[in-house]
């Protein structure tokens, strides 16, 4: 695998869109809901993905397999309040079903603390979908759990409700 880097916006559309739909596919809790098509998951990064990427308030990170496929991505959210600048939150850590437990999910996370770290960001905080393997990843990281709520939000398969757990993490940066 190369490294991780920054996602130029509009380019490699359809690597991210189906890293995403894959991952849905496969069960991830990551909003969507079946049936999900292709089209639906081009539209959520043209339109929900890339304005914020433009901005300069999401940054949207890549993981490449050595062909140059696009093997995961996970976004690093910086739009917050006037009184939550000094936090960031991290959103949808996916590999594609091909080509995890090689690793990607740490390497992709390292990098979005790095990225909230460069943006002056002293707090990282996410959510998962609890008793999900992004848990044990999460706690291997020195995240914290803050709390568990049940029945959170619907998978993406069955129409039954999921908790969630949501973590946190200090980071050692200056805060703006």
């Amino acid at each position: 695998m190369s490294s991780v880097s920054l996602w130029q916006p509009g380019r490699d559309l359809d690597g991210v869109a189906q890293v995403l739909y894959s991952c849905v596919h496969a069960g991830a809790s990551v909003s969507f809901i079946l049936p999900f098509s292709m089209e639906e998951s081009r539209a959520y990064w043209r339109e929900k993905v890339m304005p914020g990427a433009w901005a300069g308030t999401r940054r949207v990170l890549v993981a490449r397999a050595d062909s140059g496929e696009i093997a995961g991505t996970v976004q690093v959210d910086l739009a917050t309040p006037p009184n939550q600048r000094h936090r960031a939150e991290v959103a949808k850590l996916l590999v594609h079903p091909d080509f995890r437990r090689r690793g990607l999910g740490r390497a992709m996370m390292v990098e979005a603390e790095q990225q909230a770290r460069a943006a002056g960001r002293s707090l990282i905080t996410l959510d998962t979908r609890s008793d999900d393997a992004g848990e044990a990843l999460y706690l291997s990281m020195s995240y914290v759990l803050a709390g568990k709520i049940p029945g959170y939000a619907r998978g993406p398969i069955e129409p039954g409700l999921e908790g969630t757990s949501f973590f946190y993490k200090s980071l050692a940066a200056k805060v703006r």
